[in-house]
């Protein structure tokens, strides 16, 4: 079966490629997650919007990294979530909480894949997150979990 992946899968490809695999994994898996979908002549127009989106996130190289490293540890980030009295969070904080927080202070748009939380952050007050930018590069921000 061919397909085009939407979304990085591991062992497999990045987003736009296009592979083939058995169908039973094809059909079974990556179709109903909406990590692939069906290969048409069409599609090779979505390859192309894809990858065009992916080359606009995507950290060019070492130096970029490094810039968007620093763009990143001088924000201000703040992560508003439902909070009781005592200050323990209704839920907890994910990584896509941190991800449009960070998009909300004015830094870069970061993949929420990147984002490394190593422990569940269920109160509130401040936290430090890891954000991975390049193989070598690594960001550590701040958050303030605020209650909201």
């Amino acid at each position: 079966m061919k397909l085009i992946l939407t979304q990085e899968v591991a062992g497999l490809g990045d987003a736009g490629d296009i592979v083939e695999v058995k169908d039973g994994y094809g059909r079974n898996y990556l179709l109903p997650r909406g990590l692939a979908i069906g290969w048409t002549r069409g599609g090779e127009k979505q390859v192309t919007q894809i990858k065009r989106a992916r080359k606009s996130r995507e950290i060019r190289n070492l130096d970029h990294a490094k810039e968007v490293k620093a763009e990143i540890e001088a924000l201000t980030v703040n992560v508003p979530a439902k909070a009781g009295d005592s200050g323990k969070l209704f839920g907890s904080v994910t990584n896509t909480d941190v991800m449009n927080a960070i998009k909300a202070a004015g830094g870069p748009l970061v993949e929420k894949r990147n984002v490394q939380i190593s422990a569940p952050i269920k109160k509130t007050g401040s936290h430090t997150v890891a954000i991975d930018l390049h193989p070598d590069v690594v960001a550590r921000v701040t958050i303030e979990v605020v209650p909201s």
